[in-house]
């Protein structure tokens, strides 16, 4: 009953067509219908014709072949659609490609329900009452029509053709549209008397998939008396695209010991054809794997989505037994849903072998020996370790500890990164005479947790054995450095210290001699046997060997080892003051107008090189002057600092003023000197001391004159 139907709803199209046209159009090579309508049954039996196909080249349909996008159905030659095995799944549409002699086509087959196929009837055909017989609207019928891509020349060729029902003299087809007078101009052209539509060149359906043209019927003039009329032509796709890999590098990490079906990676391709049809339907497999052990096939593709997954047991995907880490698959993916006559790309997926801590390190050896001088630091020895794992992860590289022996810290244990060693290391220096031989315990670890299977063992616990030896070290100074206090000026010979250096090789019985090694000013000796150090100069304080009141020396103390050891030691002395220097007076020059208004002549000022309190406060004082008047007077101003005042102008010459000075020292020093004075002509703000027969001074004079009053 269905094939019955379906013969029927074909002969229906193909008789309203007809029906259609005028009874002498011409012969218009392909398809007679563009569009077919079969009715979904529940199931295509096999080798049951579903529909009948009529193709026409107008020159005897010589040799005619057709082809179908469904592998599922088959064209026998007289054009009936048959189905190859029962399906029931048969897709939305068919396409028929009809070649022939001299001419081929496209159609297309639609697969509806009986709703959909009433609507598509009156889609294109306005129905009218129960007869079946349709009634046009309109004077012009411009069905849809069906271009393959990439056709071969000659162009023009010709694709369909528009039909106008009622005739009009000199009524002439014109045709609009994006493909005609929009660009892309010129591809479409009709045949304005007869109205076949023809193209000019291939198409290709990746670039435009649909045309939406116009067609009207204008009279002579170019008025238009019918239309437009929308006339749509669709571009079947051809298999003329490769599947394409666009997002490479392809790189996967999968962990060894991962079971069987662990998903590692997803490959994807892109076919640029029509997805609706089997030209973009993909079906991925895997062409190669490279190295084939430990099985040829470690790996498995899903033919649809593309994911690569493990099919090996997780005991074959040890890493620390394969011949790499490293696999690559050449993975296939094919359209026309896997077919032999699908285009097929290739891209290759790289598949890592990630490490996992499921080895333990081990060392090498079970006892390490080393050997080290007393008194030396620096690494004494490399500990060696295997380690089956990644040696690129956390974990191979190693983590030692000193576990045992190492109370006083004296040893310290790093990684080598490059090699995975153990670096032993003497830190703080080993001492001969309080233990020759050292014992360590020391384990060692992976950065990263081991897996909970595996756990460390003996192995990875080590001996080292460290002999120390023997060197001959120098003297020691008990203490170091050494500080005594002296006065100043003590006596030359006076002892200053006994100083004490031990050899510290005991068992060795050395003997010590001691000597000086620096004595800036010269003003030390030390016996050498019993290393009393005496003066054999005055301590000065004042000395510029002195620095903040401390004088600095060093000696030496040098045992009877071959070859001889030395030690050094310093010795600080602090020095206390004595009031041993007299105060100094300044300025000692100064200069005055004879007709001076102010007879304040100069300030004095007064330094003392001791400490206090043997400096100021500094006492002033005029010798006796000479002659019946007394001419100047001095007056204390504060501790350091006194006042010389003229009693009256003098005349123009040189006067030596007699003035001591005295500290506060216990007993005090005095010193006596003069102040020189010179009495100048003032004129014009000018000093002339010409004539006074003055000193002859250069900057001192300068400096001094700072502290002189000048004439108004």
């Amino acid at each position: 009953m269905q094939h019955k139907t379906q013969l029927t709803l074909s002969f229906l199209l193909s008789q309203v067509l007809l029906l259609a046209c005028a009874e002498d159009l011409e012969c218009i090579p392909g398809f007679q219908q563009k569009v077919f309508y079969i009715e979904q049954p529940f199931e295509f039996t096999e080798d049951q014709p579903v529909l009948n196909l009529v193709f026409d080249d107008c020159e005897g349909n010589n040799k005619l072949n057709f082809e179908v996008s469904n592998p599922d159905f088959k064209v026998e030659h007289d054009g009936s659609l048959v189905a190859l095995k029962n399906v029931s799944e048969a897709g939305r549409a068919l396409f028929v490609h009809a070649r022939s002699e001299h001419a081929e086509d496209m159609a297309e087959v639609l697969i509806v329900g009986a709703n959909e196929k009433r609507g598509a009837l009156k889609e294109i055909f306005k129905i009218e009452g129960n007869l079946g017989i349709p009634r046009q609207k309109r004077a012009i019928l411009a069905t849809p029509i069906l271009i393959p891509e990439n056709q071969r020349p000659p162009f023009p060729r010709s694709v369909g053709k528009v039909i106008r029902s009622e005739g009009t003299e000199g009524a002439k087809f014109r045709l609009s549209g994006k493909g005609v007078d929009q660009d892309p101009k010129g591809i479409f052209r009709i045949n304005e008397i007869s109205g076949d539509v023809s193209v000019t060149r291939a198409l290709d359906r990746e670039a435009i998939a649909n045309y939406e043209l116009e067609v009207e019927v204008t009279d002579l003039s170019g008025k238009v008396i019918d239309g437009p009329v929308r006339l749509d032509i669709s571009v079947i796709d051809q298999n003329d695209n490769r599947p394409m890999f666009k997002e490479g590098p392809y790189v996967g990490h999968v962990m060894e010991g991962s079971p069987t079906g662990t998903t590692v990676m997803r490959m994807t391709a892109f076919d640029a054809d029509d997805s609706s049809t089997d030209n973009a339907l993909l079906r991925y497999n895997i062409i190669k794997q490279t190295p084939t052990k430990p099985s040829p096939n470690m790996f498995y593709i899903d033919p649809e989505k593309g994911d690569i997954v493990t099919v090996v047991s997780p005991s074959m995907l040890d890493r620390e037994t394969m011949e790499t880490p490293k696999y690559e698959l050449v993975i296939g993916a094919k359209d026309m849903g896997g077919l032999d006559v699908g285009l097929t790309e290739t891209a290759t997926a790289t598949i890592l072998i990630d490490d996992k801590n499921d080895h333990a390190p081990e060392f090498t050896k079970k006892e390490f020996q080393a050997t080290v001088k007393e008194g030396v630091t620096g690494v004494i020895v490399n500990l060696t370790v295997g380690d089956r794992d990644d040696p690129a992860t956390g974990a191979w590289r190693a983590v030692y500890t000193i576990i045992n022996g190492n109370p006083g810290q004296s040893f310290e244990i790093h990684t080598n990164p490059e090699t995975n060693e153990g670096m032993l290391s003497v830190v703080k220096p080993l001492d001969y005479e309080i233990s020759a031989f050292h014992t360590l315990l020391i384990k060692v670890e992976n950065e990263d947790p081991l897996v909970p299977e595996i756990a460390y063992g003996p192995s990875s616990t080590a001996t080292v054995q460290i002999t120390v030896k023997d060197v001959n070290e120098g003297p020691v100074f008990h203490p170091n450095p050494m500080t005594v206090t002296k006065q100043e000026n003590i006596p030359v010979g006076s002892i200053v210290l006994t100083v004490n250096a031990t050899d510290p090789d005991t068992l060795q019985h050395q003997t010590i001699r001691y000597s000086v090694y620096k004595d800036p000013a010269g003003w030390l000796e030390i016996n050498p046997t019993n290393g009393t150090i005496g003066t054999t100069a005055i301590l000065d304080r004042e000395s510029p060997y002195v620095q903040d009141n401390i004088y600095t020396a060093l000696f030496l103390a040098i045992d009877s080892g071959n070859p001889p050891a030395t030690g050094t030691g310093t010795l600080h002395i602090t020095l206390e003051d004595v009031n041993d220097n007299v105060p100094s007076l300044y300025p000692t020059l100064a200069k005055v107008c004879d007709d001076a208004k102010d007879l304040r002549v100069v300030v004095l000022g007064a330094s003392d090189k001791d400490l206090h309190p043997n400096t100021d406060p500094f006492k002033f004082e005029l010798s006796k002057q000479s002659g019946p008047e007394k001419l100047w007077r001095i007056s204390k101003i504060n501790n350091t600092h006194a006042q010389v005042v003229l009693l009256q102008n003098l005349k123009k010459a040189n006067y030596n003023i007699p003035i001591s000075v005295t500290d506060s020292g216990k007993p005090p020093l005095t010193n006596n000197t003069e102040l020189k004075l010179q009495v100048c002509s003032c004129k014009k703000s000018r000093m002339d001391c010409s004539a006074t027969d003055s000193l002859h001074i250069s900057m001192t004079l300068i400096l001094l004159s700072l502290f002189s009053l000048f004439c108004l």
